[in-house]
Formats: C-alpha cells, structure tokens, sequence
C-alpha cells in the first residue's frame, strides 16, 4: 500500500538532515581564529533574527495588531523595573524574590531581566524603555550583581532542581545577552564570556561543559533548549565553532527514533507513528512535546538567511510533526489530557497548550509554499473557528508571529480545513495511546506497558496519577466548552480511582509528600535521590511490568487490548529490590478490548477482580457538569421498564444529558452485573492535585457508571457500548441492533457490526483462537471489513511488539490479495486464505491488505 505523506515527512528529510551532521562537526572543528568567510556575516544575521523574534521589527510593530504585544511587554518591564527599585536587604534583586536557597526564585530573576532587557529593543514600546541605555545599564548591572552574589560561585550553586541551572537560568540569560550585545560590546566587554563560561560550568549533566548525547538528561525537549541557547550563546561570543556543534547535536532530535536502533541509548523524541516521548517513557506530546515545536520553529527562524544549514529540511520534518503528532490530538482548539504527563494538574487549560501550537504553525506558514502553505495556514484558520477559547495573538512570544497571524487571517484565500479526516482513527503505538475522531466526537484511551509508564508524578505535580495510565479514556463532544469537561477541575473533583475506563481496587493511596514528606523518596545511601535512576523507575514515572498494549488500525476504525499489571515498583519490592519503608501498591486484574466504530465505542472486559480477594470498581464513564447544570438520567431496564436518576439496576440502557452545555452521552449495557449510577456534588481545591496550585476550590456535579464488586468476589466480564450523542430511541436500538459480542474471555475479546460489515478479535494467550470466520495463532489484533466493493479488508497488529510473526487464516472461499503492505503475505489454503504478516521490529503497527 502507498506510504503517507506523513510517514514520508518523518523519515525522508530527517535522513537528510543527519548527513548533515558531519559537516557541521567539521565547521566546529576548525582551529581557534579560523573561521569560514561568511561567519560575521551569519552572526550577524542570527543576533538580528533572534531580536527579531522577541522584540519584533520596526514595521511589525507600527501594525496596530501587536499594539496589545508591545504594549505588555513595556507594563511588564515597567512592573520588573519597579520591584527592583523597591528590593530590600543582600537576597533581593527584586522586591519579593528572595535568592540564596531557591533555585525557582534565582531562575524568576533572571526572567524579569531578560523581560527588561526586552522592552530596550522592542520597535514601538515607550520612549524610555525603547532603546534606553540606562534601563540597559540597569540590567547589565543586575546581570554583575546576580553572578557575583548568587550565580558565579559555583562551588555553592547548582543546588535544588537540574532544569534551572543547565535550561531555566542559561534561557533567560542567553537572551538578555543577545538583546544587549551592542550595549556590553561597547560597555561591559567580557560580561558575556564570564556568563557563557558559568553556564558551561553548570552543564552538569554534560560533558567538559558542553553537550553529552549520551546523558539521559540531554535529550529531546530538553536537548533542543540547551542547544538553542548554545546557539545563542556562540552567537554573542561569536565563537563561530560552538554554534555548529550546538547544530550537530539538535540534529538528533530531528531524526525519528527507531526503538531497535536507539542513538545513544535515547527513547526520547518523535516516532514513525508520530508518538512523542519524554523522560525516557512519558507520553507527552502536549506538554514538553509542544515545548519542543516551539524551540525548534525558533531555531528555524534564528537561522533563516545564514549558512549554517538549509532550512528545507527542517520545515518538512516540523510540518510531519504538526499533521501526524498534534493535529490529532487537537479537539476543537482543545489539547488533548492523555499526552500531557503531570501538566493535567496545571491551572492552564486545553486551549492555551494549543495556543502555543498555533503560533509555531503560523510560522511555519513563512517557510512553505503551496499546498504545504495552504494546508498550515487552513489549519490555522480551522484551530481558531472552532475553538471554544481562540488563541490570543497578544499572547504570542513574537510580535512577527502576530502580524503573520492576522495577515493570515484576513487572506480569503485560504480555507479553513483540519489536517485530520473527519473520521480518522490514530494508533500511537509507540506510546500506548489510540485517538478515534468522528465528526463531533473524539475519543481518547491511555493505556501503559513495559514500554510507557503508567502515569508521570514530579516535583508536587500530579499527586494523584495512578490509575491515569490504567486504560483510562476520555471523551471530547463537539461544541461543548471543554473546560466544562476535564481539564484541571476534572482531576479536582473526579476521585483518582474513578476515571473513565479504569479498574481499580477499593483503598485510599496515599500521595508521595503524604508518605515521605518530601517530594520524592529521600535515601541517598540507596540511590534515592530526587532526580536519580531509581527515583524516576519507581516514583516519578514507573513503567507497568504487563507487555500487552496495543491494537489495529483499519482505515477508520480501531482497536486497543490491554492486560492490567501491576507497576515496575510493585514487582521490585516483591522482589525484595526496595526499602521496607518504600511503599507500593497492587493493581487490580482485567484483561480488557475497545474497539472504535462510528457511532460507537465498544468496551469488554474479562478476568476483572482481584487477586488479593479487595473489593473492586470498573468505572465505565465519568462526566463532569456544573453544580447547578440540568444533568438528567434516563434509561430502560432489560425488563422494559423506565429508569430515571441514580442507583443500582439491571439497565439494558442509560442516557446521560446536561442541556446546560448541550452534550448527551449513551451507555448500552450489553453484558455483565448491574451498573450503578452515581450523580454528586462535589468541591476539592485544586491544590490536592498540585502542591503550587492555588487553593481555589473546583466545584462540580461529577456523574459516574460503575460496576462494583465486593471483596472477596469471583472476577467477573462485562461488556457495555459508549454511545456519543446518543437518543433514546438509538439506545434502545442495541437490544437488536448490528453489534454483537463473540467473545469475551481472557483469551479472546470479539466483536461484530454487521451494519459496517466488520468483525473485529483481541487475543490474549499462546494457542488458536476462533471468531466466526477467523483462527488466529497466539495474541494478536485483527480488524476485518467486507467492503461494498466486494472487497475484504483486513488489519493485522500484534499488541505485545514481541512476536516475530502473526498468521490469521480466513475461512470461506479463497482470496487472493489486490494490495498487501509488505510484510504481508497472503496464500490460498484448504478452507479459506491464510495471511502471514512478519511482525518483526513493528512495534505494534498494524499491516493491512485488500483482499478479493
């Protein structure tokens, strides 16, 4: 089958760009004091395009769309300006912000002189801050002040977390001097040098002060910051060498990561399906992911015009990212939770991590032409007509970007459009996340595995993830405003063991500041410190220790089967690998498919229970509303009788609808013990997620549908439809209607619409497995369509990225293939046709053939 133009945007150009890494390594080793020609000429034209991106130009800022830009960047730097005048005592260089303990506090400084230093170079902001000497004497003076009491001693530095010393403080100070360069070039000569050497110093986690591919610290999202500053870093010292190697090492970042050929050992960056990974095992596309676009379209535009290395290359892997790895995890302006690691329990919203997004597309709007021009300036267009909270230009880190961005807008030209299909199913494999979209419902499952972890939990943040990674899913409808539906209040208010999807035993877990009184596990003499190998494995991201994570993509539709497993800290402790005062917990079991349709999500689940004989919960949807909204609960029992509001019941069907907010939700109960419907009041602070949160509380109606069982019960399957939209009349369809369950085992999870023609089977265990038509050999996915074409389709993925090989036989009349992906092979057999597909280093993705 044709490879997309997705796949071809994430391998192709990224191949390009690391050939060339060898001659950038060459340009960095030349001899001190030979340069190339043009190196004056380059810096030169780097310091101006990154003034350019922060303070805007001359005739960017005489346009009367960044007046609101320009305008709150001279209030911010009059606001710095006036708490630095009123700093009292030897810690303040800024009223409030004391320093000496707190690295957070040293970082914030070095923000608000950048912020100062800002204002001095921005086109159009106020006669005293623009171009003033004496607001830059001010800043180089802070910058002198800063090094000599809390920054250049670096015997005493370097305390607190890593991120603020090797990117926090190196972000704010690089820039500062880049904005000053003409002013301490002429005034402060070697100020720049002695602040590139300190930070050099405080590249810790590098390598003779400068980057270390091969530290799990440097990498992806992270790689590219500390890069970018050493760009800017060469750049005013105009140490034309640093700049090249700074290039050579951001170049990795670019290339795909190919998990059976890692590049110094690194899991962290983009994958061929688009998935993103940070901290080794997190996915999280929505937070440092989209960190990443940003510094990247950044470097993009720092080097626009230079001869440092053609910028084609690098568009058209950017443009990969943006279509294949965030486009569909947007929901209407809404970044999606599942991608966002400990970030869900920020104060921000869905619509503000898009923002970010948006800007970068904007920009990358410059670096195209034609269709790929048309197709990011439409999905510019699109993000901003439908979302519920339009991205804010005077938002925006560039007052260029706001006049692209209205420009843009105003051109009739081009059209609004998705990047994504109106119905679309995304299987991000490599990250154990699957995204189904049909026109006004997009669904969202997070699953984890020996691959990704369960849940991030970091520095305060994300108190309560456990079960957050335990197939927990969310589901977006079109029109609703989405801060009404998850976002910070939903974490808030929704009990951690009830998310949408989860199985989770019935106990109160204790947060990490609850059990240790610190942020994290403090046990130096055993490795446990906050930023340590263990302290990652078994604290902050713990992976699960069940390989079963995955599912196959057919077209547009989808499946996902996952095996519940307890977590890598769990196992360790069994294993007597950790502390006695280390505390884990065990999950619950559940052996459980979803498979995605149009109109339906089909959920089964098997062997749900526990072991350990703990009552447990399956909560099959949880809603947030307003505490005042209109909720109301209709339904039917198997008997035929009416059912309205909550409570326990034999329901064959439920309808959930909140007319506030004009959304309705269907469950058709299609197997398994009675449900119970819950509907609460309830109101949190939002700090029981987040230690910085502010303690504001959230107060929701939280709706739940859930089947409980008491402890000591035997394990039990259930088997239900989630139905977006849904009618009454819809629901009461299901009694007789297209779906049918085939099987819901341990072994074998099974499905079929007859309406769409599709039979859908998970297996789970070594052997042969029957469904209807298909035998299939040891776990596996398969997907199977008969088209009205006469044709068959056929998708096959093995869920657990183990097996060499999958062989599904297909019984009825022989078939010979029209088109197969390679690595298929297809054969006529006795009794039917026998599709081979060589599994081999797939990582989970799905192979499909047309059959006829």
């Amino acid at each position: 089958m044709p490879i997309s133009r997705r796949a071809l945007l994430s391998t192709v150009p990224s191949a390009a760009l690391l050939a060339l890494v060898p001659a950038l390594h060459a340009r960095a080793a030349e001899p001190a004091g030979v340069r190339p020609a043009d190196a004056a000429a380059d810096r030169a034209a780097l310091l101006a395009n990154t003034v350019a991106i922060f303070a805007g130009t001359a005739q960017s800022n005489a346009r009367p769309e960044t007046a609101a830009k320009t305008a709150s960047i001279a209030s911010t730097a009059r606001s710095h300006l006036a708490a630095m005048d009123a700093a009292s005592g030897p810690s303040e260089l800024f009223h409030g912000v004391a320093l000496g303990t707190s690295d957070p506090n040293l970082t914030t400084s070095f923000q608000y002189l950048y912020e100062i230093a800002l204002a001095t170079r921005t086109p159009g902001a106020p006669a005293d801050l623009n171009g003033s000497t004496d607001v830059q004497t001010r800043v180089a003076d802070g910058l002198t002040w800063l090094y000599d009491h809390f920054y250049g001693d670096q015997a005493q530095g370097y305390y607190g977390n890593w991120f603020n010393w090797e990117i926090g403080i190196p972000t704010y100070a690089a820039k500062t001097l880049v904005l000053l360069d003409d002013f301490l070039t002429a005034n402060r000569p070697g100020l720049s040098a002695t602040y590139v050497a300190a930070m050099d110093g405080y590249l810790r986690n590098g390598k003779n002060g400068d980057v270390d591919l091969d530290s799990r610290f440097h990498t992806g999202a992270n790689l590219a910051d500390i890069t970018t500053n050493r760009i800017l870093q060469g750049a005013v010292l105009g140490d034309d060498a640093r700049i090249a190697k700074a290039l050579a090492d951001q170049l990795t970042v670019y290339a795909a990561v190919d998990p059976y050929h890692l590049q110094h050992e690194v899991t962290d960056g983009f994958y061929a399906d688009g998935s993103f990974i940070q901290h080794a095992s997190v996915a999280y596309t929505g937070s440092y992911g989209s960190g990443l676009l940003t510094r990247i379209v950044q470097t993009i535009k720092m080097l626009d015009g230079t001869g440092y290395m053609p910028g084609g290359e690098l568009v058209g892997v950017v443009q990969g990212w943006v279509s294949g790895a965030f486009a569909p995890l947007i929901f209407e302006g809404w970044m999606m939770e599942t991608v966002k690691g400990r970030a869900v329990s920020r104060t921000g919203t869905g619509y503000a991590d898009v923002a970010a997004i948006v800007e970068a597309v904007v920009d990358l709007t410059g670096y195209t032409t034609g269709d790929d021009a048309a197709a990011l300036g439409g999905y510019a267009r699109y993000v901003r007509q439908t979302s519920r909270s339009a991205p804010d230009p005077a938002r925006f880190t560039s007052p260029v970007t706001v006049v692209r961005y209205a420009d843009l807008l105003a051109d009739t030209s081009v059209t609004a459009r998705d990047l994504n299909a109106a119905a679309q199913h995304t299987a991000f494999a490599a990250m154990d996340r699957s995204i189904h979209r049909r026109p006004g419902y997009a669904f969202a499952l997070s699953r984890s595995s020996t691959r990704i972890s369960g849940y991030e939990y970091m520095s305060g943040e994300n108190l309560m993830p456990w079960f957050q990674g335990a197939g927990a899913h969310y589901l977006y409808l079109a029109g609703q405003d989405q801060t009404q539906a998850f976002g910070i209040d939903y974490f808030t208010t929704v009990s951690p063991y009830a998310l949408g999807g989860v199985t989770a035993p019935v106990e109160e877990r204790k947060t990490v500041p609850e059990l240790y009184g610190t942020a994290w596990y403090d046990n130096p003499d055993l490795g446990f410190t906050s930023s340590s190998v263990s302290q990652n494995t078994y604290v902050y991201f713990p992976l699960s220790t069940g390989a079963h994570s995955g599912g196959a993509r057919l077209g547009a539709y989808g499946s996902a089967a996952w095996v519940q497993s307890d977590d890598a800290a769990y196992a360790a402790k069994q294993a007597g690998l950790l502390p006695d005062d280390f505390v884990v917990y065990r999950n619950a079991d559940a052996t459980k498919s979803w498979f995605m349709l149009d109109d339906e999500i089909v959920m089964l689940a098997a062997g749900v229970g526990d072991g350990a004989g703990r009552a447990v919960t399956t909560t099959l949807d949880t809603r947030i509303a307003g505490p005042s909204a209109p909720v109301t609960l209709t339904g039917r029992l198997r008997g035929g009788a009416p059912w309205s509001g909550t409570g326990t019941g034999p329901l064959a069907w439920l309808r959930y609808a909140d007319a506030a907010q004009g959304t309705a939700v269907g469950y058709a109960f299609l197997d398994g013990p009675d449900p119970t419907v819950a509907l609460q009041q309830v109101s949190r602070s939002r700090r029981v997620v987040r230690t910085s949160n502010p303690d504001t509380a959230a107060a929701k109606q939280v709706f739940s549908v859930a089947v409980e069982q008491p402890a000591g019960s035997a394990h039990t399957s259930l088997a239900y439809a989630l139905v977006p939209h849904a009618t009454e009349d819809a629901l009461a369809g299901y009694a007789r209607g297209p779906l049918s369950v085939l099987a819901n085992t341990t072994r074998l999870q099974a499905v079929r619409h007859t309406r769409l023609g599709l039979l859908a089977a998970n297996t789970f265990t070594d052997g042969t497995h029957h469904a209807e038509r298909l035998t299939l050999d040891g776990p596996a996915s398969v997907i199977l369509r008969e088209e009205r074409d006469g044709t068959t389709s056929l998708a096959v993925a093995d869920p657990t990225t183990g097996r060499d090989a999958v062989s599904v036989l297909l019984h009825g009349r022989a078939l010979q293939a029209v088109s197969a992906d390679d690595g298929v092979v297809v054969s006529r057999v006795p009794g039917g046709t026998r599709i081979d597909v060589t599994t081999r280093q797939a990582y989970g993705r799905s192979f499909q053939a047309v059959l006829r």
